[in-house]
């Protein structure tokens, strides 16, 4: 068993460079299933679910070729395979992707349900309606999601998203490139990944407009050829670390971030007392001062984004007064309410509200992560409190965030990855 351990109560100092963005990246290598020549991916975060979607496009045929720890050409002019592998795809959330991409490039894709966190109900229905409206009939069979485009090609199509998904957005986007056709999504989602996925595409020759508006038009090719591309920095690992000053005091300057994404983040922090200076590339986290309460409600980009809840409710415990929790996507993302419990902190959680009174001090305990998100949150609310605090469950953490114990460490943390011997192991040894 592998695990953190964090001596807290250590204000943070220095420097922490931003690698490539986790959501765009997932996205953006299945894209290359599309693409009729060779990818140059570039800024590709080290992450375990970076590596499970290489991995799947290896199985499916693709040739992989690793220039350096960040970038990868991918050519997918020869696949083998269309069936995605089950135990690989059950991993991450983000292998729906594959649906549009291999339907878009052959009209026909065989994939598993998807995996990754489970904080509430998930389905892919908005996928599939856009899907079916594009002219692919989709069933289930045998555990996988076969889908196939009744004319061979897909078909474009106006569809009207029911709710605001980032992932249907992308995936109908996928489908649509290289359909007959223009394909209109409205009520798109407009988030920072939506439009990197977007200007991939189309430096590779696709023809989307309106991306990063409620409106998207995507008016099909005949093919897309290879080329380069850069991916964004991640918006939520730069949050994170954000939170984490926040959390712990000190100051750090935090390089390679694009300031305009992380204005809905930093509004808030500077509600609660956080200093934040904004630079070209970067920006300068300080506090000094007590933390003061606000209340906050995650929406749809520009919003507070659903993906920082768990690390801003860290924050939230240690704050002078009530403060209220709103979670305006998702079901079900209070989960980690009871570690934080362990380690002192004041939460009451009806529906999609939490209740927050900040204490004083939070205390170090045994936790563990229940989801990637909530382990960043497990991370700085460590970071913060006084005494030891021991991280179980840390696979969840590594889906997301490359060297994140390099990264703090770096900036005065004292965290570590502790190897222990399996408890069950040991038991049936003795």
């Amino acid at each position: 068993m592998t695990k953190y351990v964090i001596h807290g109560g250590k204000p943070l100092f220095g420097e922490i460079d931003i690698s490539g963005a986790k959501n765009a990246a997932v996205a953006i290598i299945p894209a290359a299933l599309l693409v009729d020549g060779i990818c140059r991916i570039e800024n590709i975060p080290q992450i375990s679910d970076v590596t499970l979607i290489l991995n799947i496009l290896q199985e499916l045929g693709a040739d992989i070729r690793t220039i350096n720890r960040t970038t990868v050409e991918i050519d997918c002019s020869h696949l083998r395979n269309l069936r995605v592998p089950e135990e690989l795809a059950r991993k991450i959330r983000a292998s729906y992707y594959l649906i549009g991409a291999l339907l878009g490039r052959f009209g026909s894709a065989q994939v598993p349900p998807p995996g990754g966190c489970d904080f509430g109900g998930r389905p892919i229905d908005q996928h599939i309606k856009g899907f079916v409206a594009m002219g692919a009939e989709v069933d289930v069979q045998g555990g996988y999601i076969h889908a196939r485009a009744q004319k061979g090609r897909m078909s474009g199509t106006q569809i009207y998203l029911d709710i605001v998904s980032v992932g249907a957005t992308m995936n109908i986007m996928l489908a649509a490139v290289l359909a007959d056709g223009m394909t209109v999504i409205e009520n798109a989602a407009k988030e920072p990944h939506v439009v990197d996925l977007a200007n991939f595409l189309n430096s590779m020759g696709a023809d989307i407009m309106g991306a990063g508006t409620d409106v998207i038009k995507i008016r099909g090719v005949d093919r897309l050829s290879g080329g380069s591309y850069s991916i964004i920095p991640d918006q939520i690992e730069a949050g994170t670390y954000m939170a984490a000053v926040a959390a712990s005091g000190g100051e750090v300057l935090i390089k390679n971030v694009i300031p305009k994404h992380l204005e809905c983040i930093t509004a808030k922090l500077l509600e609660m007392g956080v200093e934040v200076e904004e630079r070209d590339d970067a920006v300068l986290v300080r506090r000094t001062g007590k933390l003061t309460r606000t209340n906050v409600k995650t929406l749809p980009y520009p919003g507070f984004p659903t993906d920082m809840q768990p690390q801003i409710a860290a924050i939230l415990c240690m704050a002078e007064g009530t403060s209220v929790l709103t979670e305006g996507v998702w079901d079900n993302r209070y989960r980690y309410v009871d570690e934080f419990r362990r380690m002192g902190a004041q939460l009451q959680v009806d529906g999609k509200i939490a209740v927050i009174e900040g204490v004083t001090q939070l205390s170090g305990a045994r936790i563990r992560a229940c989801d990637l998100r909530a382990g960043a949150a497990m991370v700085i609310a460590g970071l913060a409190a006084q005494g030891t605090t021991e991280i179980d469950c840390i696979y969840h953490i590594e889906r997301g965030y490359e060297d994140i114990v390099r990264k703090l460490s770096g900036v005065g943390a004292d965290i570590r990855v502790v190897v222990t011997p399996d408890e069950e192991k040991q038991a049936q040894v003795s």
